[in-house]
């Protein structure tokens, strides 16, 4: 995460959101009344989806058996049907 201030993020928001956008850096702006986040859009959409996925108790189930399913228990890739 990168950190600074709002004079500064002022001073400097093409060169924030270009980190953000290209490096998926989340970047924290400090001010007298709180903090601010910039993200990507990508990212931000990654999040939403993330929450929709895991507010569906049924799906976020399969989510978490699948990642506890051993690999020896997995089918090959090229046997997958699409």
């Amino acid at each position: 995460m990168y950190n600074t201030n709002v004079t500064n993020a002022r001073a400097n928001l093409y060169d924030l959101i270009n980190m953000a956008i290209d490096d998926s850096e989340v970047i924290n702006i400090s001010t007298k009344k709180g903090n601010a986040v910039i993200i990507s859009e990508a990212d931000y959409n990654a999040l939403i989806e993330t929450l929709y996925l895991s507010s569906d108790p049924e799906y976020k189930q399969s989510l978490i058996d699948g990642m506890n399913t051993p690999v020896s228990e997995c089918i090959p890739e090229e046997d997958v049907e699409w």
